[in-house]
């Protein structure tokens, strides 16, 4: 076995991240490591490649036990990376950027010739024909990609670890990157494949292993797997029927007030229609990396919108920005509250506040004896658990700062609120209070979309789900549709019972 990891454990303070995993990886084999936000997959990569010291644990190489002390180190044992973002340099010229630190010498002096030819050479190597005294970042994402692999193959040789490469690239360039990683397979390197888009990974595959709260769960072959067994795995439940509980008020679906019309952005999500009624739960559901975000972000203007409309009853809505979504009447809590929806060193009161003065506009104040009360009137109908008003909000629980960022929402009296997996890390009380808060909600005529990894949870809360896998909307499910049973087999194969396609 080219490299075997054996119970490698890897603890942070109150979080067990890596609970003794093994792993091998084959010479000549692609082997993906899948599993949701929090598996453990970037955990074990920085372990593996030095970034991290593990706690427990050992890893060898070729049979030789290695202890990486840093990622250098493992560059130089035989272990390369290549991420999401490229980590080059967009303003050096591509043979600058594959030559870096390597770079031929003359007199002492690197050789500019000689570096371009080696560079031509290197990549001939991996079909890329191109100019490489231009500058990296003038080329594609896809060619960036493939000279990133080149470097690292290059400084490296022994096995190289891909983590989300192809997030950011179209099906051609998808097929550029595949085409490069299956001949370095041919050429006998072991490649670890991190992605959330499972038709890669049945595509170019040769074992998958699952890792799932820092446990491995499986280690399997890809061909015979199916994509339902694969979900299994990686959300840890067996298909079975959950009741459905809508939250929304009416017995049948409302009639819509707001439509997104074949609204997309290349690279983020395909464009998709949709539509919500007054009073409903819309829930979005599919694995990690799916588009379920990067649909929550377009609805709300993070992202504009590139093809498609918006619009209400009334018509054409604005939503090229968070503050014309937010003048159209959207709320959106954001998945990381820490780093997207909180300011951790304000208090409770400030950051309740802090979408409507931002409103007002900073040259009209909010009386702070308004501000007092409206802190104190969210804290009492939340149950926020707090010294008092003033108390940092970063000294909460996580279930706390997430019912004060629900507050400043709520606050603003919106029409349409998207909430991105607003129970995701809280505990089993605060759970129920905002499960409870959106069912009241939905009461007094908001529309609410509603993100979440947790089947159950979508079962029991939305009156429709919208199914996504390697981002696209691929299904829809409504009435007696909604089990988890029907989630479930939809994200695994985009299917519908009765055929009804998003």
């Amino acid at each position: 076995m080219l490299l075997s990891i054996r119970s490698l454990t890897k603890v942070f303070p109150g979080t067990r991240a890596l609970d003794d995993v093994d792993l091998d990886i084959a010479a000549g084999e692609v082997h993906a490591l899948l599993g949701e936000n929090g598996a453990g997959k970037s955990t074990l990569i920085k372990c593996l490649t030095g970034a991290y010291r593990r706690d427990a644990g050992t890893i060898t190489l070729e049979g030789a036990a290695i202890d990486p002390r840093s990622t250098r180190e493992a560059q130089e044992l035989g272990i390369g990376t290549v991420y999401q973002e490229v980590n080059l340099l967009p303003n050096l010229t591509v043979a600058q950027n594959l030559m870096f630190g390597r770079e031929p010498r003359r007199f002492g002096m690197i050789d500019p010739r000689a570096t371009r030819v080696q560079a031509r050479e290197t990549l001939a190597r991996y079909g890329l024909t191109i100019d490489v005294d231009r500058d990296l970042g003038s080329f594609s994402v896809a060619i960036q990609q493939i000279v990133a692999i080149a470097r690292a193959v290059e400084i490296s040789g022994k096995v190289l670890i891909l983590d989300e490469p192809t997030a950011s690239l179209d099906a051609a360039e998808v097929a550029m990157v595949f085409d490069v990683v299956r001949s370095l397979r041919d050429r006998g390197m072991g490649i670890v494949f991190v992605s959330h888009f499972l038709d890669q990974v049945f595509d170019l595959t040769d074992r998958v292993t699952i890792l799932r709260n820092g446990r491995k769960i499986v280690t399997t072959p890809t061909k015979g797997l199916s994509r339902m067994t694969l979900v299994e795995h990686m959300l840890g439940r067996a298909l079975d029927e959950a009741t459905h509980a809508p939250a929304g008020a009416a017995a049948s679906a409302p009639e819509p007030v707001l439509y997104f019309d074949g609204t997309g952005r290349a690279g983020a999500i395909a464009p998709f229609d949709l539509s919500i009624g007054a009073g409903e739960v819309v829930g979005l559901a599919g694995l990690l990396g799916s588009g379920r975000t990067e649909t929550a972000e377009l609805l709300f203007g993070v992202r504009p919108l590139q093809t498609g409309s918006a619009r209400d009853t009334q018509g054409p809505l604005d939503l090229r920005s968070p503050r014309a979504a937010i003048r159209a009447g959207f709320g959106f809590a954001p998945e990381d509250r820490k780093t997207d929806g909180i300011v951790a060193d304000l208090t409770i009161r400030e950051n309740i506040i802090l979408g409507l003065q931002a409103r007002r506009g900073w040259a009209r104040p909010m009386p702070r004896a308004q501000q007092n009360r409206l802190a104190d009137d969210y804290i009492r109908r939340l149950d926020i658990r707090t010294s008092g008003r003033e108390q940092p909000i970063g000294q909460l629980s996580g279930g706390n700062q997430q019912k004060a960022v629900l507050a400043r929402w709520l606050a603003m009296n919106p029409r349409f609120l998207i909430l991105d997996e607003p129970t995701r890390g809280i505990d089993v009380g605060a759970h129920a209070e905002i499960l409870r808060l959106i069912a009241e909600l939905t009461r007094q005529g908001m529309a609410v979309l509603i993100i979440s990894s947790e089947i159950d949870e979508m079962v029991a809360v939305a009156d429709r789900v919208i199914v996504l896998r390697d981002r696209a909307h691929v299904a829809e499910l409504t009435g007696d549709q909604v089990s988890g049973d029907a989630i479930m087999r939809a994200i695994a194969e985009g299917d519908l019972p009765g055929g009804v396609a998003a």
